[in-house]
C-alpha cells in the first residue's frame, strides 16, 4: 500500500482526538493526546491490515467501511481495556465523526475520478 494512501485516515484519526480532547477542556500534551490516540490508532492500523486496503484504499466499500468500522469497534474496546472508558453517546460521535471523513474523502476522491473518466478529453 502507498503510504500516502493511509495518511488521509491518520489525518480524520487525529483530527477526532485533537478535537474531542479540545471540546472537553484536557490539556494538550503530548502524553494526552498519545494516550487518547493509541486505541484509535491501533484499531485504524487493524482496519487496513482487516480489509487488505493497500488494494484500493479509496475504495468505500469494502476497505472505507471496513476501516472505520474497525477503527471506531477496536478504539472502544481498547478504551475500555486500558481504563479510559466510554459511553453510548461517545460511541455515537466516534462513529459519525469518523464515518463522515473517513467515507467522505473516499467519496471525494470517487466523484473526481468520476469527473475524470466521465469529461471528453480535447
Amino acid at each position: 500500500m502507498k503510504r500516502a494512501a493511509v495518511l488521509p485516515d491518520l489525518c480524520c484519526v487525529l483530527a477526532f482526538v485533537l478535537i474531542g480532547r479540545a471540546s472537553h477542556g484536557e490539556a494538550a500534551s503530548i502524553a494526552g493526546l498519545a494516550r487518547t490516540l493509541w486505541p484509535f490508532l491501533a484499531g485504524l492500523a487493524a482496519g487496513l491490515l482487516a480489509t487488505r486496503a493497500w488494494r484500493r484504499p479509496a475504495a468505500i466499500v469494502p476497505t472505507g467501511i471496513g476501516v472505520w468500522l474497525a477503527t471506531v469497534a477496536l478504539g472502544m474496546l481498547l478504551r475500555v481495556v486500558s481504563d479510559q472508558g466510554t459511553t453510548f453517546v461517545f460511541t455515537l460521535v466516534a462513529l459519525a465523526f469518523l464515518g463522515l471523513f473517513m467515507l467522505g474523502w473516499r467519496a471525494a476522491v470517487s466523484g473526481a475520478t468520476s469527473l475524470r473518466t466521465a469529461s471528453p478529453r480535447r
